[in-house]
């Protein structure tokens, strides 16, 4: 070294030295990244390409991982997947979802659905829209006890929509109110997409939880308004019909129940909504873990039935256990394979990849949130929330926290915005369950039907958004304010 050169300094020929090996690291690393890059595309590429093909959802994801662990990992992980897949749901969390199931299929299958509906019906029918406000309330309270929105939607729709059409309300109002009902199945508690998030995430199923509470309330009033607003337009329009000489509507019939007629449904939905009430008692008063909750939900609903409905027979049980077993099947082959899928991204660094990618465009804190939720806009054109969850999880959890967001308060905004892909096309789930219930309404009119509804949605991000607090004030209340 030169004695005349300060301490510290380095001479021109090691500084070159190093910026030329420099140089070369940063070569490697774009080249590690296009090849990494190359592959991501690749995978999501042939996923797009098996799930067009017609294949289910359950078997393409598992498929594609199967082939890029061929090419692109040891061929000793072959013979791990099956301990792969055993490893990653054996979580305690994800037993709670077939109990879930088996409650919701107990209470679906069975009249309760209906006569929760009737109930809450008998004791609105005068207030303007209550017709429509009671199959809101009613899909919320049946999606509190069954958390699977595609039951929700057959219980209440099956007796809702019919009802709704006799009164004189339009085919469009009466699918779109029934549909849009149905998505607070995966948002009110026990949602069995978010005890997918919860376990995607690492965070509280109790608060996350809690914090669908105040969100599921909103959406209701927000429904609730729309259904009144709904409804004096199209009685406006069957009065100014009728007085132009056209033929009476329906809704011009005044309807009169008796006092009877208010109660004689009672005995029979207050035991359901007493069950919800202590189900939710024991999570959140730490009395039982969510596991067993659902194990005595389940227990309890069957006991239910049996005792007011008469429902023992095995005949009668098959239907209720046949139905929970195809659908407990089908989602946790679901999350296995979705489980699997996202093993093989992350062993290929493509989530890593992803997730870099996306902190290094450097947006801003509210610009990559719109970013991350219309991908999962954009996936729920094609995908069940179950695989949105388990697939987009390690790519864009990470940015998000490092961007300071609430994990809990964005499950419950993802959460909305799923609710989002089951009604509205081309794949909104409900849309078809509506279809299957009503199959003389039009498919167009149903899709008319929901597209406010979809709008509602969108307002409720918004107030979510500018107000976390009516997601996370609840959680917070009952088990603390925590870090984000």
């Amino acid at each position: 070294m030169d004695p005349l050169r300060p301490h510290g300094i380095r001479d021109d020929a090691a500084i070159t030295a190093d910026s030329a090996a420099d140089h070369r690291q940063s070569e490697h690393q774009r080249g590690k990244q296009v090849s990494v890059g190359v592959i991501g595309v690749l995978y999501g590429l042939g996923t797009l390409l098996l799930m067009f093909s017609g294949m289910p959802i359950a078997f393409a994801l598992g498929g594609i991982a199967v082939i890029f662990m061929l090419i692109f990992m040891p061929g000793a992980s072959l013979d791990t997947i099956t301990l792969n897949v055993y490893e990653e749901m054996a979580n305690i969390t994800l037993l709670s979802i077939p109990l879930f199931i088996l409650k919701g299929a107990a209470i679906g299958k069975s009249r309760a659905g209906a006569d929760l509906y009737l109930a809450i019906h008998a004791w609105m029918h005068k207030i303007p829209g209550g017709l429509g406000i009671a199959n809101v309330f009613a899909s919320a309270l049946f999606a509190a006890m069954s958390g699977s929105s595609p039951a929700t939607c057959s219980a209440i729709g099956s007796a809702g929509i019919p009802e709704m059409r006799s009164r004189g309300y339009s085919p469009r109002f009466a699918a779109g109110i029934i549909a849009a009902g149905g998505t607070l199945g995966i948002l009110l508690p026990p949602s069995i997409v978010m005890i997918l998030f919860a376990v995607a995430a690492e965070q509280s199923l109790g608060r996350l939880f809690l914090a669908g509470i105040g969100p599921g309330i909103l959406l209701v009033t927000l429904f609730s308004v729309y259904a009144a607003f709904r409804y004096k337009k199209e009685y406006q329009e069957a009065l100014d019909l009728w007085k132009d000489g056209g033929e009476k509507s329906a809704y011009l019939d005044a309807m009169e129940l008796s006092l009877y007629d208010k109660t004689r449904l009672l005995p029979r939905v207050i035991p359901f909504v007493t069950l919800l009430i202590g189900v939710m008692v024991a999570l959140y008063g730490g009395y039982a873990t969510p596991s067993e909750t659902a194990g005595l939900g389940g227990l309890l609903a069957l006991l239910l039935i049996a005792v007011i409905y008469k429902v023992w027979r095995p005949s009668q049980l098959s239907p209720i256990l046949t139905s929970a077993l195809k659908e407990s099947t089908m989602l946790m082959f679901i999350i296995g394979m979705s489980l699997l899928y996202s093993y093989v991204m992350s062993y290929l660094h493509i989530s890593q990849s992803a997730a870099e990618a996306i902190v290094a465009l450097s947006l801003s804190k509210w610009a990559l949130l719109s970013v991350i939720l219309l991908l999962v806009v954009v996936l729920g054109f094609f995908l069940p929330p179950v695989s949105i969850i388990l697939m987009t999880a390690p790519i864009i959890l990470p940015p998000l926290k490092a961007a300071g967001f609430d994990l809990i308060w964005f499950g419950v905004v993802m959460t909305i915005v799923m609710e989002m892909g089951l009604i509205h096309p081309p794949v909104g789930l409900n849309i078809f369950v509506i279809k299957n219930i009503a199959p003389d309404i039009p498919l167009r009119d149903i899709i008319w039907g929901v597209i406010p509804f979809v709008g509602l949605m969108v307002l409720a991000v918004l107030l979510i958004c500018l107000f976390p607090d009516i997601a996370t004030a609840l959680p917070d209340a009952v088990f603390g304010a925590t870090g984000k």
